[in-house]
């Protein structure tokens, strides 16, 4: 990616089980929906769920790349509306909504393998050289 001068774009993960473990242990987020398939199953769900956490580490990272590190994230802010799950296309991406100076605000979200938003977000970018 490494260009702030694109207006919009994307990047696609798909979370495997040891995807699921390994961020689990990382941030202590153990809960069985996460690795426990016959426990998410129980509960209605078709899959192991992505941790929304990690969706939102998903889009920030993909920011960063965007601005290639010639700037700052002045605010960053998700809200989930939906499960991805594990083996599943989830799909970041990224439109700039307003540049003002070196300010930049981005308009986020994931969508799943059927096109619905699951997660929503924006940030605020000050650029070094915009």
């Amino acid at each position: 990616m490494n260009d702030a001068s694109a207006e919009r774009f994307e990047r696609t993960h798909t979370a495997s089980v040891r995807t699921l473990v390994q961020y689990a242990g990382a941030s202590g987020d153990f809960y069985e929906m996460h690795y426990d398939l016959p426990f998410a199953q129980e509960r209605g769900h078709p899959e192991l769920s992505v941790h929304g956490l990690l969706k939102a580490a998903w889009l920030g990272q993909m920011v960063d790349d965007w601005f290639g590190g010639r700037g700052r994230i002045v605010s960053f802010e998700v809200s989930y509306r939906g499960m991805d799950f594990r083996n599943q296309p989830v799909t970041c991406g990224g439109e700039v909504t307003r540049r003002d100076g070196s300010m930049v605000e981005l308009a986020l979200w994931t969508r799943n393998a059927g096109g619905d938003t699951t997660t929503t977000g924006a940030a605020v970018i000050e650029l070094d050289d915009p």
